[in-house]
């Protein structure tokens, strides 16, 4: 289960990435209708041919958690993320969060969608992330349905306090939620302190603090919980060009559009200041 490093080894630290595109973020749902993506203007694949490009030049493979409505109509995309040596994983189907689905419908999204990746992709789906964050203490019971599914791993709980999701009291590494050799979760990382879980896994908050704090807190986790962090980020958040959505509240414009152009030099900064690895690789022992 653990992938804690020995006071002798590096440690490696999982980075991940949720291919999704500007328009399906949890806060513009209420602005931008479902039935109105596919007239949009698609930017994800060209943001993620820039990734792929950035963890070419750093020697990183990753683990890509991808929507099924967008390996449909990207094929070569998911095909060019498995030709990478990258881990393939789900981000369920449409981005749906899995707390506004019922149990019936959340069984259906993660099982449609692990099969679209896994017959364009070539290569077994192993490991899911929820949008949004969007398992905890009221719809545990779709880790259950994860492992029935097949699932082997899932990175969907992030324990701190926050507006639209997490799951403060969650242990803050791996572990199997029922208690057996079952589903693996595996949370976003945290730093702990003042008796409190403070976000250090990336997006927005790695957009909004210096480069040098979210640094600092990477290397504690791995310096002294001797444990790999969980880094993740959108294709969007390399993308300043996006068109911009109009009538959003403060927080949401703020949260979402903060530094985008800062982005890129931080990722390569990171490729260049941490190991890296599949998430596979890290807690299933994938070769």
């Amino acid at each position: 289960m653990s992938a804690a490093a020995t006071p002798m080894q590096p440690v490696r630290n999982a980075m991940t990435i949720d291919v999704e595109d500007y328009f399906q973020v949890s806060a513009f749902a209420p602005h931008i209708a479902r039935d109105s993506w596919a007239g949009r203007e698609c930017r994800v694949e060209a943001n993620v041919d820039r990734i792929l490009g950035i963890l070419d030049d750093g020697a990183v493979v990753a683990t890509f958690f991808t929507l099924g409505w967008i390996a449909e109509r990207y094929p070569q995309l998911v095909r060019r993320i498995v030709d990478g040596g990258h881990e393939l994983a789900s981000h369920g189907y449409g981005h749906l969060r899995a707390s506004d689905q019922s149990h019936s419908a959340f069984s259906e999204d993660i099982s449609s969608s692990k099969t679209i990746l896994e017959d364009i992709g070539g290569q077994a789906v192993r490991g899911y992330r929820a949008p949004s964050f969007s398992i905890g203490p009221a719809n545990l019971w779709a880790l259950d349905a994860l492992q029935e599914a097949g699932y082997r791993y899932s990175s969907s709980i992030y324990p701190i306090v926050h507006d639209h999701y997490g799951m403060p009291d969650a242990p803050r590494f791996a572990f199997y939620p029922n208690g057996d050799q079952g589903l693996l979760e595996v949370p976003i990382t945290t730093v702990r302190l003042m008796k409190r879980n403070l976000p250090a896994g990336g997006g927005g908050y790695f957009r909004l603090m210096p480069y040098a704090m979210s640094r600092w807190m990477m290397r504690q986790v791995n310096q002294a919980d001797r444990q790999p962090a969980i880094f993740y980020f959108h294709p969007w958040e390399l993308d300043p060009g996006q068109p911009r959505q109009q009538g959003l509240e403060w927080k949401t414009r703020f949260r979402h559009y903060v530094n985008l152009d800062r982005m890129d030099g931080r990722i390569r900064a990171l490729t260049r200041d941490f190991a890296w690895d599949r998430m596979d690789r890290l807690f299933l022992g994938a070769p």
